[in-house]
Parts: C-alpha cells; sequence; structure tokens
C-alpha cells in the first residue's frame, strides 16, 4: 500500500536540516578559532622585549603576543643574553615553546613557572629568582636543573626525571629533603635551613654540598659511590662512613663532632676537620697516606682514638 507524500513537509524538513548543519558548523568555528592557533600571549611586557631583543618575536612589536610559530621553531632559549630590557614576573606563554632542551632565565623576579608543556627540557638553569615552589613532573628528560638563590622549601616531581645527573638547590629555604633520585650524581643543596636529608634513594650520589645548614644527623651508607662530601657548617655530632670507600674528599669543618674514624676510606685525598672543638683525634688506618689535611692545634691523626 502506498502513502501519498507530502511535499510541503518533505520541503520543511530540507530546511531544517540545511539550518541545523549551518548552526553546527557556526559552534565549531566560535570554539575554534584561527588566532587561537597562529598567537601565543606574552602578558609581562619584559618578557616579549626579551623576546625581541634577541630576534624571537619575528613582528619586532611589543603587544602581548607572538607568533606561535616563532616559540615552536626554537630548540633553545637563553633570555640571560638580553640585556637593559627589565626582570621577568609573569612567565605565560613559556608554554608554547614546546620545543626547548635548554631554557635559562637567571636573575628574573618569577614567582611562578608552568613547565609542564615543555617536555623536551635537558637543562633548566633559574637561578637567582623568587620561586616558592616548582613542579616538573613532566620534564623527565632533564639532566641538569639549577634553581639555587630562590625561596624554594619544595620541589615536585624530582623523582620523575630519570636521567637528571646534577641538581643545584642551594640558596632557599628549604628546612627537610628527600632525594629518590637513581640517577642523579651530583646534589647541590647548601646555604638552606635543612635539618634533616634523606638520600638513601639516590644510590648513584658521587658529590654531595650542603654546607652551611642545621643538620645534626647523617646517613651516607647506602650512597657507596660517594666520592665527595662537603658538609661543613652544621650541627653534626657523629657521622658514620664505613661503607663510602671510594671516598677521595671529606669536608666536614665547623660541626659538632666528637669522634671521627676515616681508616676504611682508603682512598681520600683530601680531609678538612677542623674547628669541630671536641674532635682531638682522628682515626686512621695504620700507613695510610692523606695528602691534604687541615686539623685544629688540638686534632691529631691516630691508629689508636680512645
Amino acid at each position: 500500500m502506498k502513502y501519498p507524500v507530502n511535499r510541503s513537509t518533505i520541503t520543511h524538513f530540507i530546511i531544517v536540516l540545511v539550518l541545523s548543519l549551518t548552526t553546527s558548523c557556526s559552534n565549531d568555528d566560535e570554539t575554534s578559532s584561527p588566532i587561537d592557533n597562529i598567537y601565543i600571549d606574552i602578558p609581562d611586557i619584559h618578557f616579549e622585549t626579551k623576546l625581541i631583543e634577541l630576534g624571537i618575536d619575528s613582528d619586532g612589536t611589543i603587544n602581548q603576543q607572538i607568533l606561535r610559530s616563532d616559540a615552536e621553531k626554537l630548540n633553545r632559549l637563553d633570555l640571560n643574553l638580553s640585556a637593559n630590557s627589565g626582570e621577568i614576573i609573569d612567565f605565560t606563554g613559556i608554554e608554547g615553546f614546546v620545543n626547548i632542551t635548554f631554557l635559562s632565565a637567571a636573575g628574573q623576579e618569577i614567582e611562578d613557572i608552568d613547565l609542564s608543556f615543555n617536555t623536551l627540557l635537558d637543562t633548566l638553569i633559574l637561578n637567582a629568582n623568587q620561586l616558592t615552589h616548582i613542579d616538573i613532573s613532566n620534564n623527565s628528560n632533564l639532566i641538569l636543573l639549577e634553581i639555587q638563590s630562590n625561596e624554594l622549601s619544595a620541589i615536585t616531581g624530582l623523582s620523575k626525571s630519570t636521567v637528571l645527573k646534577k641538581v643545584n638547590l642551594s640558596f632557599n629555604n628549604f628546612e627537610e629533603f628527600t632525594i629518590k633520585n637513581e640517577s642523579v650524581e651530583t646534589l647541590l643543596i647548601s646555604h638552606n635551613l635543612l635539618k634533616s636529608i634523606d638520600t638513601k634513594d639516590a644510590i648513584n650520589l658521587k658529590n654531595v654540598f650542603i654546607i652551611l645548614n642545621q643538620i645534626t644527623t647523617v646517613d651516607f651508607s647506602s650512597n657507596s659511590l660517594l666520592e665527595t662530601l662537603v658538609i661543613s657548617g652544621n650541627k653534626l655530632q657523629s657521622i658514620n662512613l664505613e661503607n663510602n670507600t671510594n671516598l677521595t674528599h671529606l669536608y666536614s669543618s665547623s660541626n659538632l663532632l666528637t669522634s671521627l674514624d676515616v681508616s676504611n676510606n682508603q682512598e681520600l685525598i683530601d680531609l678538612r676537620v677542623d674547628r669541630n672543638p671536641d674532635l682531638t683525634c682522628i682515626k686512621i688506618l695504620n700507613g695510610q697516606e692523606i695528602p691534604t689535611v687541615s686539623l685544629s692545634d688540638y686534632q691529631e691523626l691516630n691508629t689508636i682514638c680512645n
């Protein structure tokens, strides 16, 4: 049985369909404006000025934006090469530099930074800023991390940087510090407020610099590869170096040590333990030679210490 075709109904249906498709396309255009893909916002005038001085912002005009293509063609961004353009406060826009492997922005006034899109970074230098916290969870390719002379008291994502070799966090505000990273070989965290430090999960540490803190106890028994330990200017009363047979340099001046045994540290070539008021005898092995030794007048090296 055939039903009659109502031409007005068909016409109405076609009109509704066309209007629906037109509205859909219009909405797509509104949510994906071409301008959003072409430019990156750079709200900080000093940041943009530096980019212009370095020839990175190709339009050469302070307009709080940069072509995305200008940012994406870079693999190295060294803002320290720019002079007399003021200090950066707002680092918004750095997320557009997705291909950089090197970033240096020392001596600025940066308080916050989002590096979650800069996943190719292997070198990060942010010395002398005003950072209180930093998250490097997405920066797994980092090899060098330099963030000294800030106001840091916390760092997130350090364990995610699985090829990281050197970390410099000196001159900050850390009160306690735990490093869980098996790739790090050099750790500098001097001139902080440290009362405790945990390095047991950094088994490849070779060099540790933690002078001028407030540390009373340390445990480097898990760091058997340790070669250089600079821990002067703390409040250490004792230290066990039995497992650190690769140790070549030990600086532990200006502490509160009452005893010290380096008889198991046969690779020592430089020992500095002066200005420990209650340390009079440093135990060595019979025949052990240490080329450079710094002692106070009341101290001596001996094979027998009471």
